[in-house]
């Protein structure tokens, strides 16, 4: 009790310490680096030096940055009980199975101090067994192992798991006996951005060569792994030396054939070879070559490949496409005008398809001829996923999830269209007083933007409302709700959650994505500041009360808007965020992102990304807003570098009066989830600390 007392004590003198301060910085020395670009331009690079995460000084400053994180995030905690309040809207209950072959898969927790582990059932209703538990896939205390994937042989006998050690995007394959329970002597290692794809008695694994922890990804080689043999007697089955191409490869559901599709990322092209393994001496064969990068083989069915397509074909249709002829496409789906195609699954006789319109997703059912069966209609801003099932099955399971809902399990009949709910799902408020409105709102260049708009009934429009504004805006991506209990506290705090739909990513078709990336990528800019505008203009908020977030590339909007635009947001928080848009290339699979962002090495795409570069933008004399800067040191995705350069910048300047915070979270990468402690904790970090800093009484001037 005495030792508690104490540590109380020091932490209420830490809280009153740091209430005294307008702003604390942690002095980082500029070190000038200058490179030329182009035999013309000079830039400055004050603190290059910290890309050295090995030096003492760069973990001498990183440490310190974290001990003020960490004393402030304690202060907001306390002072908005985010974090135990969060406890209560995170113990929604609800199961999501995956069924695969015979078994019924789920990831649980133990408890709130570990991991989440693979358990699996023999039916939907049995008791969860355990199957893969992460502790035990290290030695060091220390190490966070997490499962990233896991994939079932066709006759249910063997489960291929993959997992990653401290938040590495390098992995590690490890295989299971279905029957027993037990390990077999499979191990596999180097793994990488890899498929786990079975044929018979093995599977299909991708690995790259390894160029130090931030070298650039290249030279991806696919692999054939046959159980109870050594890795390195695993047959190659396709390579390409060089940094431009990834593969995507599937087994088409009677196993005959392996596809492979070759993206080349800086040229948006792509070839798409097969092998069939009906022939007497298999080999890859060229299905079509130097195609632009629009096409996604799903199976294969009555002599043809099915595929979603988006050639010539904005929101995406699915076709037919015949190896005899594989250039004359057979379309079975057209594109819907009004209707954006996300994903597609393929069954014995039924094509299963989800499209969204006006952000609602839409189910929809046909047969191969194309003919619509069924069709339904869901709310707002919510996802549908999962649609698992054996190929011959004719009930799968898929969920339904929003923002500010836990995922609700169906079973549904492919025949009788029949859909019942296969569990409860209980949350721990009133869902039904939360109110989601979809709006639209002119950007910079009068395009209409969509938003979606989420707070609790009987909000006032009186500018008063503390906002957080969220987007991505990236690599065509769609952006769908899934359940967030942080979102859900901050609206029962009284406050307004918006998310805006800007171009760059995918949500409404291929030319939407086109117009925000590489020399329009200002587009995203624009579309997010115009949302902001539309919200203070509104009355929904007004700056002193708007904050922001946004991870990996959506951290680079708020980044880059809040450099752009400091008069609008009252704290930002950008997270896992490529910031130094001049040297991203540079680094782990940065090069693929070129055709995004653009390049340095081009005189163009110098010139764009020295304009919106938030590292390269920041003026010695704007006091910008509030900032909690979040990365991860194992981060080899977008390596921390860019967080730590970013937040030296900003704080080692005299104009900046707001304060500005860096958390790197030691053993994670660029995904931060853990334990489910540490994952409540980082989300109570974000949302807590904006609820704090836009409703903490301002000093009188």
């Amino acid at each position: 009790m005495k030792s508690f007392l104490l540590s109380t004590a020091f932490f209420l003198l830490a809280v009153m310490s740091l209430s005294a301060q307008n702003n604390i910085k942690i002095v980082a020395p500029p070190k000038v680096v200058t490179d030329t670009f182009f035999n013309k331009y000079r830039i400055k690079d004050p603190y290059r030096w910290l890309e050295n995460l090995n030096s003492p000084q760069t973990q001498e400053w990183v440490k310190e940055e974290n001990k003020l994180s960490k004393t402030v995030l304690a202060k907001a905690s306390y002072h908005t009980n985010f974090y135990h309040d969060l406890e209560k809207y995170s113990l929604s209950r609800y199961r999501t199975p995956e069924k695969l072959g015979k078994y019924y898969f789920s990831y649980l927790y133990y408890d709130n101090t570990t991991v989440p582990a693979l358990f699996y059932r023999r039916s939907m209703q049995g008791r969860p067994m355990l199957l893969v538990d992460p502790t035990t896939l290290t030695t060091k205390n220390s190490d966070i192992v997490m499962l990233q994937d896991y994939s079932v042989s066709k006759d249910s006998k063997y489960l291929a798991y993959l997992y990653n050690i401290n938040g590495s995007d390098w992995r590690k394959i490890g295989v299971v006996d279905l029957e027993t329970g037990k390990e077999t002597s499979d191990h596999l290692t180097g793994i990488k951005f890899s498929g786990l794809v079975w044929r018979g008695h093995g599977f299909y694994y991708s690995v790259f060569s390894q160029n130090g922890k931030f070298g650039t990804t290249v030279d991806e080689k696919v692999y054939y792994h046959r159980l109870g043999t050594p890795q390195n007697d695993d047959k190659l089955i396709f390579k390409r030396k060089n940094t431009e191409t990834t593969c995507r490869y599937l087994m088409t559901s009677n196993e005959r054939f392996l596809v492979i599709e070759e993206e080349n990322r800086a040229k948006a092209k792509e070839n798409i070879y097969y092998i069939d393994y009906q022939d007497k001496q298999p080999h890859i064969m060229p299905l079509v070559t130097h195609v632009p990068n629009a096409f996604s083989i799903l199976d294969y069915h009555d002599g043809k490949f099915i595929a979603r397509s988006f050639f010539h074909a904005n929101n995406g249709c699915i076709v037919a496409i015949d190896p005899a002829h594989p250039y004359k496409l057979q379309t079975l789906v057209p594109a819907y005008s009004e209707a954006l195609l996300l994903r597609v699954e393929t069954f014995a006789d039924r094509l299963v398809a989800v499209y969204q319109s006006n952000q609602h997703p839409i189910l929809t059912v046909y047969n191969y001829s194309g003919k619509l069966l069924y069709t339904m209609k869901f709310p707002v801003a919510s996802t549908l996923s999962g649609f698992y099932g054996g190929y011959y099955d004719p009930e799968i399971i898929f969920y339904f999830t929003s923002y500010t809902v836990p995922p609700v399990v169906y079973r549904f009949n492919l025949h009788s269209f029949k859909m019942e709910l296969t569990d409860r799902t209980e949350v721990h408020f009133n869902f039904k007083d939360i109110v989601y409105r979809e709006v639209e709102y002119p950007s910079k260049d009068s395009v209409m933007v969509p938003m979606i708009l989420i707070y609790e009934k009987g909000l006032k429009r009186n500018g008063d409302n503390p906002a957080i504004l969220k987007a991505y805006g990236g690599f065509g991506i769609v952006s769908s709700g899934h359940f967030n209990p942080g979102i859900v506290n901050f609206i029962h705090h009284g406050g307004l959650f918006a998310f805006a739909n800007i171009r760059g990513g995918g949500d409404k078709g291929s030319a939407w994505a086109a117009a925000g990336k590489g020399i329009h990528k200002q587009n995203s800019f624009d579309d997010f500041i115009a949302a902001a505008e539309y919200l203070i203009k509104e009355g929904y908020t007004r700056k002193e009360k708007l904050g922001t977030t946004g991870a990996s590339n959506g951290g680079l909007v708020v980044a880059a808007c809040a450099i752009q635009r400091p008069d609008l947001f009252k704290v930002v928080v950008p997270e896992a965020a490529p910031l130094d848009m001049l040297r991203f290339e540079k680094f782990t699979a940065g090069h693929w992102w070129t055709r995004e962002y653009g390049s340095a090495a081009d005189s163009t795409g110098f010139k764009n990304l020295l304009q919106y570069s938030p590292y390269q933008n920041i003026k010695d004399s704007v006091n910008y807003p509030v900032m909690l800067v979040l990365t991860a040191d194992n981060d080899d995705r977008v390596p921390p570098f860019n967080s730590y350069k970013f937040v030296a910048r900003l704080q080692n300047r005299p104009a900046q009066k707001n304060l500005i915070l860096l958390k790197s979270k030691h053993n994670a990468g660029h995904y931060h989830g853990s334990t489910w402690n540490l994952t409540l904790r980082e989300t109570a970090d974000i949302y807590g600390f904006i609820l704090y800093e836009l409703t903490k009484k301002q000093k009188a001037k």
